[in-house]
């Protein structure tokens, strides 16, 4: 199978075969609960797109504290990237990488909502750094926040006053020196990535994040299947689940566990729904052992991952949690997953 089959990854046969993995890098029993964790999880999602009133599990932990979807796709941001940046604008592939970019550094949608009411649907031809940062500066006097807090944008040394005056000015000179038009040309998504990982400021973590962005547009042939970088929090999760493991087969870890899914439920015995029959991508696999890291806090408190917390910082409220509208799929995804009458209806892009 390949990554446009649905499917995890070219190699996924091998990991299957190498069922004496998790003996060389030391399983441990939290790693019966990433699936646990990743079930219920699901199944939180499910009951919620299906409309139905909350609760949605008996999981105290859950009831009680905010955790991401196991598919990336399906959060907030994503789907609005997906249907409302990616999908919306000028169809040329330097313009959707452009309007990703200048989306996800923000990663904000109040802040691309506000840059839309500014300006319309940004351009290449219309950018200007000096009218954008006073749009941002204005916003952001008046007390709104213009970043999201989810993950942190470390400013570039671009000779701004401001950290949005930096990133803007990060943007004119990608599009100046052309560098928009060498991210075309990637080849994969390791390549994408790579090419990412060179721009100023961008960090292994957020080079990967960017380029798993644009893997879910039209213009690039490639899916979010073929390669990971495991993040910090992920790191920790992994740590938990396997101590005698080192840092330098963590991506492999993360391959393995996305390519072995379907096994591991059914040796517990784990019902998970899949969504339009396509498997956890190694995103999502990379993303799972972050919020199994939190999971475990208070449930293993005496093991640690990384630092040692005990909680879990983000409380989550039934009642104030917003309705789900119906999901939104990138469309190439409609030639790659299997349909089926029982899967979860979606809304074309």
């Amino acid at each position: 199978m390949t990554p446009e089959d649905g499917h995890c990854s070219t190699t996924a046969a091998a990991f299957r075969e190498s069922s004496d993995l998790p003996v060389k890098w030391g399983v441990t029993p939290i790693f019966d609960e990433y699936w646990r964790f990743a079930s219920l999880r699901q199944a939180v999602f499910i009951h919620r797109l299906a409309g139905e009133p909350p609760p949605w599990t008996s999981d105290p932990i859950l009831q009680t504290h905010r955790f991401t979807n196991p598919y990336r796709f399906t959060d907030r941001v994503s789907q609005y990237l997906i249907s409302d940046v990616l999908n919306t604008g000028l169809p040329e592939p330097v313009e959707v990488i452009f309007r990703c970019l200048l989306f996800k550094i923000f990663n904000r949608i109040s802040t691309w909502t506000l840059l839309l009411n500014h300006f319309g649907t940004p351009t290449i031809g219309d950018f200007s750094v000096h009218d954008y940062s006073l749009a941002l500066e204005d916003a952001r006097r008046s007390g709104e926040s213009i970043y999201s807090a989810a993950y942190i944008m470390p400013s570039p040394a671009m000779g701004g006053r401001t950290k949005h005056e930096n990133h803007l000015l990060l943007l004119s000179a990608l599009i100046k020196r052309r560098e928009l038009d060498n991210l075309v040309e990637s080849t994969s998504l390791k390549d994408l990535y790579e090419r990412l990982l060179r721009v100023p400021s961008f960090g292994s973590f957020l080079a990967f994040q960017y380029a798993v962005d644009l893997a879910y547009s039209h213009i690039f042939p490639f899916t979010e299947a073929e390669f990971v970088v495991p993040g910090p929090g992920a790191k920790d999760g992994i740590r938990k689940c396997f101590t005698a493991a080192h840092e330098r087969d963590f991506s492999e870890i993360i391959m393995w566990t996305c390519a072995t899914q379907d096994q591991h439920f059914r040796r517990l015995g784990i019902r998970f729904e899949r969504l339009a029959g396509r498997p956890l991508q190694p995103i999502d696999c990379q993303n799972l052992y972050c919020e199994l890291d939190k999971y475990t806090r208070p449930t293993h408190p005496g093991v640690a991952g990384g630092p040692r917390r005990t909680r879990i910082k983000q409380r989550f409220s039934t009642q104030r949690a917003a309705a789900l509208p119906p999901l939104t799929i990138p469309s190439k995804w409609h030639t790659e997953v299997y349909w089926t009458d029982t899967d979860v209806a979606y809304a074309a892009p």
